[in-house]
């Protein structure tokens, strides 16, 4: 504060005692105090010899200018750079005819709408991956990465760790330094960035708690504050394209960049399935938040609370719409396409204007949805294409439920029983077959003493024939002798 003039203060006020407190003199706002006015030709002579050095030292600045600018127009484009540089201490830069502040950066956002063959015009990508207790998921994900076909060094990665409780940001940033540091440089990838925020979730990753229908509600609107965080921290006005990527994607197209800007929409997202065990059927429709809109599920939105999010594939919301995932043909055409009013977030190549206008991932009820079926809602509320690929298909990665685990463990226990019994089986027949000897071999024995005494039977049954017919013949003789006597 500034000091006031009280009756024993040495201190002069700055201001008029008359005026106001902001300075300024009440009354005439022209008025000069007579002691600070001084006539223009009796200035003091040190005043007189600073003007005269001032306009000497103008009138040197504008010779080297002229001299500096002789000379660059004389040189060559490179040469003259850099002396400008030098001379200029970095305040100016030479593009072009016009001088420029280096610090000021130019962009033509529409050089950077997007376009269908995005790899041929150098257009950029950004990666965007949220991240929650990945850890045992990144090795597959980098494999994907590196195994891209879209030019590395156009794609700018953006990480948000959130609500972890393993070492998912250890492990991501191990694997980012092998990427990058890798001999071959076309693996390396554009500017790299990692964002930490905790968002509060506190639903557990595991398949029946983030999937249950009592979380989903609550679980979809964090997701949708972690997707926004993550996008408006890394997208910069050089990026043409957003390409959201989940983590535990098991088997993707090499190509799939290049095969979904292909197309050239605004929004597009392919066909997301799971494979299963054989006992389950062998695979399954994964992602049911890709789907038209259908009178039902209209009638049913109006229905609910202001606050209520509509979510797929549980029995509490029956809206009967039609579903990417439900309409596959393993042998169909992958280029078909089919248009979409929600979207899931598994797999999502969006343009980058698109957020630009505005589009984002609701974290509230927007037409009764939130995330990303309430992203797909409200780019085509702004009459953007949201598309689908119904026979385009990604796998993600098996999960078992509960239910899954509980059967696997009956069959686990099941398959130990049966190996069990058989064992003992096995264990009966060689206690068996050790008690009494070799059968087959014994058999083979009894079978060669029985014929022998069958060929000795015959031997003497041929030799005693001829004493038996005899006998036979005097017994008859006998008889009839006798008969003879009887007669007689």
């Amino acid at each position: 504060m500034l000091p006031f003039a009280s009756s024993g203060s040495k201190v002069t006020p700055r201001h008029h005692v008359s005026g106001y407190s902001n300075g300024y003199p009440r009354g005439k706002t022209f008025d000069i105090s007579p002691h600070r006015y001084q006539p223009r030709g009796t200035a003091p002579t040190h005043r007189r010899r600073t003007q005269s050095l001032v306009r000497i030292g103008i009138v040197a600045a504008i010779l080297f200018l002229l001299l500096l600018y002789t000379f660059t127009r004389g040189s060559s484009s490179s040469s003259s750079s850099s002396v400008l540089s030098v001379f200029s201490l970095g305040l100016l830069s030479s593009g072009g005819a016009d001088f420029q502040l280096e610090t000021v950066r130019y962009h033509d956002l529409s050089n950077v709408q997007g376009t269908a063959r995005g790899w041929e015009r150098e257009e950029r990508i950004l990666v965007c991956v949220p991240l929650r207790d990945a850890e045992a998921h990144l090795p597959m994900f980098f494999s994907h990465l590196r195994n891209l076909t879209y030019p590395h060094h156009l794609l700018d990665l953006a990480f948000l760790v959130s609500d972890s409780k393993d070492n998912t940001l250890g492990t991501l940033t191990k694997n980012l330094e092998d990427i990058q540091a890798a001999e071959d440089e076309a693996m390396h990838f554009g500017e790299i960035s990692i964002i930490e925020k905790d968002f509060g979730q506190v639903v557990n990753q595991d398949v029946e708690s983030r999937h249950g229908f009592a979380a989903q509600a609550g679980r979809r609107k964090l997701m949708a504050r972690a997707r926004n965080w993550l996008l408006t921290a890394a997208l910069r006005p050089y990026h043409s394209w957003v390409y959201w990527r989940d983590v535990d994607v098991e088997t993707a197209p090499f190509t799939i960049l290049e095969d979904l800007m292909r197309h050239n929409k605004d929004v597009i997202v392919p066909n997301v399935w799971r494979p299963l065990p054989e006992w389950l059927g062998g695979e399954q429709p994964y992602d049911l938040n890709s789907w038209q809109e259908s009178d039902t599920a209209l009638t049913l939105a109006d229905t609910l609370d202001e606050d209520a999010v509509i979510v797929e594939g549980y029995a509490e919301y029956a809206t009967y719409r039609p579903h990417l995932a439900y309409l596959r043909d393993p042998y169909g055409d992958p280029d078909v396409e089919m248009e979409l009013d929600g979207v899931g977030g598994v797999s999502i190549l969006a343009k980058a204007k698109v957020f630009r206008y505005g589009v984002h991932f609701p974290a509230f009820s927007f037409e009764k949805h939130a995330e990303t079926e309430g992203f797909g809602k409200m780019a085509r509320r702004m009459d953007l294409s949201v598309i689908g690929l119904p026979h385009y298909t990604i796998w993600h990665a098996y999960e078992p439920s509960v239910d899954d685990i509980k059967h696997m463990e009956q069959m686990k226990r099941e398959q130990l029983a049966q190996e069990q019994a058989e064992k003992e089986k096995a264990e009966k027949a060689m206690k068996l077959k050790e008690s009494f000897g070799d059968a087959t071999g014994q058999w083979e024995k009894d079978k060669l003493e029985m014929q022998n005494i069958a060929v000795q039977d015959k031997k003497k049954d041929t030799a005693a024939a001829p004493a038996a017919v005899g006998n036979v013949v005097d017994k008859v003789a006998a008889r009839q002798e006798q008969q003879e006597d009887g007669k007689t």
